[in-house]
């Protein structure tokens, strides 16, 4: 059955080009020229793609975009914005916009958009399907499941996502998870860690160079956008970017193009960006370490990773996957929890989330006899211990002083008055010692950074 995309746009050159485009990639094609054609057409015909202007006689297309993210939210739609218009064209993919093309309209970007969002409405290939059994984020806990239902909504965007949580919690998979189920899911997933590149190498890497463009450089070489033209670029720790890259990457984004070191011409890039960091961005703004326009062209969804102590609920479920996978990779029995072992585990705070709880079921595995794990296999009371200790002995010692000195209980003596003067002198030290980096303060006093906020509004630290 031929795929069938509505156009609505009141300019007729530009119906007329989207229609030529259309037909010759064997499509039928419907016009509207203002928002009132659009739903009535909408309410009586099926359509695969909705191509819209973002300025209507009768309206905007961000209103179209929202009618359509309600009434039919199967139904990709894509924006044609003005030239340079940016702030357009995000302020749509937010509202639920499956991309946009930019007005004067380049054919080939159109016809990528097009078949793009035309996957979305057919079954992905076997091959992938397979895949996709193995990148699933694991648990029936509330906090799981909506992980897996904003997953699921976001693949069928090519809008950037910003993906937040603590370390360990799950970002990449997070990440490998949209790619799975979106458009490009038979194109490349390329994940690069932005804080293990040597700076120095940065360039080269993302963008390739040409053979002679420095000392070294033998041969032409792709970068990771070339990589994964058509798929996925996943940043982890985009953070880490220095500012120099953050000025090139934002350039790269805004145009769809990459030029590679040495060359004169650029080339131009297809491909979806998602990116990551265990730190806040905001905060990392506030501290001019991170551009505030970079921030906004890939955080245009941010999906928000739960810790694991969140999804108490899953640790069971994510025991027994985790000791499958060891015993798979290691071609031995399958390991098996004791009730009291399963029982620590549930009550455990992991500070380091799932990866945390893959090494110490790792270490379990290989301590215990017989394939059934005891609760002193699990370490936890030291695994706690080396955490605390990693917090730097300098730290402990001086909390210790402050919390133990001493002082008489007479009649005037408040025992809430006396906690507060003590909590607020540790976490002033924890901010100087950290240059008062709420982020690494938080992280040094063990706490999640919302608690930390409330403690230093309730305490007026400022």
């Amino acid at each position: 059955m031929t795929a069938r995309v509505l156009i609505v746009d009141d300019e007729p050159d530009i119906q007329e080009l989207l229609e030529i485009t259309l037909k010759k990639m064997s499509l039928q094609s419907s016009c509207a020229n203002n928002l009132a054609s659009a739903r009535e057409l909408l309410a009586h015909n099926t359509f695969n793609l909705c191509l819209t202007d973002m300025r209507l006689p009768d309206g905007d297309g961000l209103s179209l975009v929202k009618l359509i993210q309600q009434e039919y939210p199967r139904l990709p739609v894509a924006v044609i914005t003005a030239h340079g218009s940016t702030e357009a064209a995000i302020k749509a993919m937010k509202a639920g916009a499956f991309d946009f093309v930019s007005k004067p309209v380049d054919l080939q970007k159109l016809r990528d958009l097009v078949n793009a969002a035309l996957r979305l409405t057919t079954e992905p290939a076997a091959v992938n399907k397979t895949q996709r059994t193995t990148v699933t984020i694991t648990g029936n806990s509330l906090a799981a499941s909506r992980l897996r239902e904003q997953i699921e909504r976001l693949a069928r965007s090519q809008a950037p996502v910003f993906i937040s949580g603590e370390s360990g919690s799950g970002k990449e998979l997070a990440a490998r998870a949209i790619h799975l189920q979106s458009a490009r899911c038979e194109a490349p997933f390329v994940a690069v860690n932005c804080g293990a590149i040597p700076a120095e190498l940065m360039e080269s890497e993302l963008f390739g160079h040409l053979k002679g463009s420095f000392t070294g450089a033998d041969k032409d070489k792709n970068g990771l956008f070339q990589t994964a033209q058509g798929g996925t670029l996943f940043l982890d720790e985009v953070a880490d970017l220095p500012l120099h890259m953050q000025v090139k990457l934002l350039r790269v984004l805004q145009e769809k193009a990459v030029r590679p070191v040495g060359s004169q011409q650029e080339l131009p890039t297809n491909v979806r960006i998602l990116s990551a960091s265990h730190k806040n961005l905001l905060e990392e703004i506030e501290h001019r370490n991170f551009r505030q326009d970079l921030y906004y062209r890939i955080n245009v969804i941010e999906l928000a990773v739960p810790p694991l102590r969140e999804r108490r609920d899953d640790i069971e479920e994510l025991s027994h996957s985790i000791l499958r996978k060891i015993a798979i990779e290691n071609r031995v029995e399958t390991a098996s929890l004791d009730a009291e072992a399963l029982r620590c585990l549930c009550n455990y705070d992991f500070s380091g989330n799932v990866r945390e709880l893959e090494n110490i079921l790792q270490r379990a595995a290989a301590l215990c006899e017989h394939n059934l794990i005891l609760t002193e296999h699990l370490e936890l009371q030291t695994w706690t211990s080396a955490a605390a200790l990693s917090h730097t002995d300098k730290f402990s010692q001086t909390v210790k002083a402050k919390t133990h000195n001493a002082f008489d209980i007479d009649g005037n003596f408040c025992l809430e008055r006396h906690l507060e003067i003590i909590e607020r002198d540790i976490i002033s030290m924890a901010l100087e010692q950290t240059r008062w980096n709420k982020t690494a303060a938080a992280k040094k006093l063990g706490m999640s950074f919302r608690s930390f906020r409330y403690r230093l509004k309730k305490l007026e630290i400022e």
